[in-house]
């Protein structure tokens, strides 16, 4: 089916609200929730040591890390020791479905945000080649979610609900974005509460550069 998408006036930062069904809701889900059986979630941490609020685990070659030694995607789990999971068919043909991208992501991390859990404004700067768009799927409860340009200047706030997908592309690639909170209680689908943010992105160079 054709998925809609709306006009966020912010060039490049695309959005399809309602892009997933309740049943694709339901079986990402599990299929998330059965990989993380392999590659637990955990908790990182900054450079300083400091925890953050939300719980990670990564999905395909690759995976994102952030400990003391810093910011990187690596092959392996931080604790486990051992190889991710491989990221759902269903996500894969969503992000050649939405960005027409010529290569497919290598790395897919996994947020779990319970109640109380936030993401401070960042930029995604940890990949090899910054014109790869990144794609971005909410399961569970909504997440109010802010967003501005690279450049700095004011920032606004969007809703992203449970089967939302967005996508940073072009100008917005850069975009400095993060979670506010999340409005615990208003989805059912994530057993015990919360929200799974599945974010796909291409970690390496592509192989046509």
């Amino acid at each position: 089916m054709a998925r809609r998408e709306i006009d966020t006036g912010l060039p490049g930062f695309r959005l399809w609200p309602a892009a997933l069904s309740p049943d694709e809701q339901r079986d990402l889900r599990d299929a998330v929730l059965a990989a993380v059986e392999v590659a637990p979630f955990y908790t990182p941490t900054t450079r300083s040591g400091r925890p953050f609020s939300v719980r990670m685990s990564n999905l395909g070659p690759l995976g994102w890390v952030s400990d003391r030694a810093g910011y990187r995607y690596q092959a392996t789990h931080p604790v486990t020791g051992e190889p991710w999971p491989s990221t759902p068919e269903s996500l894969l043909a969503l992000w050649d479905e939405l960005t027409g991208w010529p290569e497919r992501p290598d790395a897919c991390l996994v947020n779990l945000y319970r109640e109380g859990a936030r993401m401070g404004l960042h930029q995604d700067l940890d990949e090899a080649d910054r014109s790869a768009p990144v794609l971005s799927v909410s399961l569970g409860d909504t997440a109010v979610f802010r967003i501005g340009e690279a450049q700095g200047g004011p920032t606004r706030s969007v809703r992203l609900a449970s089967g939302d997908v967005c996508a940073l592309t072009g100008p917005a690639r850069l975009a400095r974005h993060g979670i506010d909170r999340i409005l615990a209680g208003s989805s059912g689908l994530i057993p015990d509460g919360g929200r799974v943010n599945l974010t796909l992105r291409r970690a390496t160079a592509s192989r046509q550069s």
